[in-house]
């Protein structure tokens, strides 16, 4: 990969899809999504996926490629945004990866570890050491096995107690020797990032416009087809932001006007958890903090 490949990350509703598509623009590039909902050909609205007119200005990669029944994984999408970076870096062009889910961005620049699948008798037994001996218990089992993981995690959180656990029950390897074997997709010098922090309360007031206009292009009817397929509720499309609360109101459990309340909370938490993320594992990028995009652009000076 010898063209260059920019890294646009951000919160939702901050501008990132219109900063990137200018640049796109201005330097003949491609756009890869690196978005986990924008993926599924399900959530158009919901996603603020780039309508139809905005994807014919530059080529658009991994935009609404899955079926909503067809939950992707980290490893999937670094698995297709790698082989769709190869194809434009063969052919000279600038790639621009964009999006908001930083599990996405982190595998890119520093890898991800490539564990074998855990069989269901080892996520049982890992879960069973938990909930019957508590986590004191489980802590000592897995210090024993893998002093470095049980050291990083914090109190009380079950879920990666349980996750090291499995991993050295199912491949009698730590997890951090597993991590230790990682190398990024991309190498360092092949690759320029930025990342948008913009004023949260600014933010929010876009985020809560947002879902008004989510509402006049037609999100009730694609939660409705969404919920007419039955699909599971685990699944990452049946996740996304406003499906749970104008599900319900379609139900009948819910006013419109307190769906929408319900959502635009849910949107700000997302955001504030989006923006955390960012401030935490990408200190060293460059910020931009403008929401209005011509100073957006300007603080990225491409």
């Amino acid at each position: 990969m010898t063209s260059r490949i920019w890294l646009i990350a951000g919160p939702t509703a901050s501008g990132k899809s219109a900063l990137a598509l200018r640049l796109a623009r201005e330097t003949g590039g491609e756009i890869v999504n690196a978005d986990a909902l924008q993926l599924y050909a399900d959530l158009r609205v919901l996603s603020a996926r780039p309508a139809p007119d905005e994807e014919a200005q530059a080529p658009h990669h991994l935009f609404g490629v899955a079926d909503g029944a067809d939950g992707w994984s980290v490893g999937r999408w670094l698995r297709a945004a790698t082989g769709v970076l190869d194809d434009i870096a063969a052919r000279g062009r600038t790639a621009i990866v964009v999006g908001g889910t930083g599990l996405y961005f982190k595998a890119l620049t520093e890898g991800l570890a490539e564990i074998p699948p855990v069989p269901v008798e080892a996520r049982a037994e890992a879960a069973g050491v938990f909930d019957t001996l508590g986590e004191a218990a489980t802590r000592a089992r897995l210090a024993a096995a893998d002093p470095v993981s049980e050291a990083r995690i914090a109190p009380g959180d079950r879920t990666r107690l349980i996750r090291a656990l499995e991993v050295w029950l199912a491949t009698g390897r730590a997890l951090t020797a597993w991590h230790a074997d990682t190398r990024p997709a991309l190498t360092p010098d092949s690759w320029r990032a930025v990342a948008i922090e913009p004023d949260r309360a600014a933010l929010y007031g876009r985020c809560d416009a947002r879902l008004g206009a989510m509402l006049e292009a037609g999100a009730l009817d694609e939660v409705a087809r969404l919920a007419g397929r039955g699909l599971a509720s685990d699944l990452p499309v049946m996740k996304a932001v406003g499906v749970r609360e104008l599900a319900a109101h379609l139900r009948g459990e819910l006013t419109l006007e307190a769906a929408l309340t319900a959502a635009r909370q849910e949107t700000r938490r997302y955001a504030k958890r989006q923006l955390t993320w960012i401030r935490n594992q990408t200190p060293d990028w460059p910020r931009i903090t403008a929401l209005e995009p011509d100073a957006a652009w300007r603080q990225l000076g491409p």
